[in-house]
């Protein structure tokens, strides 16, 4: 089992300490729309009934990052990921003084769809 290295030991710590909240988006790249979500996943973090208010408003932070990134076709995904987890991170922060573990899943629906 070896050797853990510090990054390791340092996620394991925040996720401890702060948990996890995962957004989940289905996109249509070619469409550039939303076909699914935002989901809002919370583990360790907030309890979901109890942080409606919380959740609602992370889902509309996290819908407009990504409309505003499907506004230009040739965005990265790297750079959608990274925008979600810094206007979540702030967000959440101002609101709980806590820094939970983001992780964006951003999922491209295939080209079959119908608009």
């Amino acid at each position: 089992v070896g050797d853990i290295g510090n990054i390791v030991l340092r996620d394991r710590k925040l996720l401890a300490d702060d948990g996890v909240f995962i957004a989940v988006v289905t996109i249509s790249r070619r469409q550039g729309r939303i076909v699914s979500g935002p989901e809002i996943i919370s583990r360790g973090f907030v309890y979901m009934k109890a942080s409606e208010d919380l959740i609602k408003e992370s889902t509309e932070i996290t819908k407009k990052v990504v409309e505003d990134n499907l506004e230009n076709k040739d965005f990265e995904w790297s750079t959608l990921k990274q925008e979600i987890r810094d206007s979540l991170s702030r967000y959440l922060f101002d609101k709980t003084k806590r820094r939970p573990v983001i992780l964006p899943i951003i999922m491209e629906a295939s080209s079959y769809l119908k608009k």
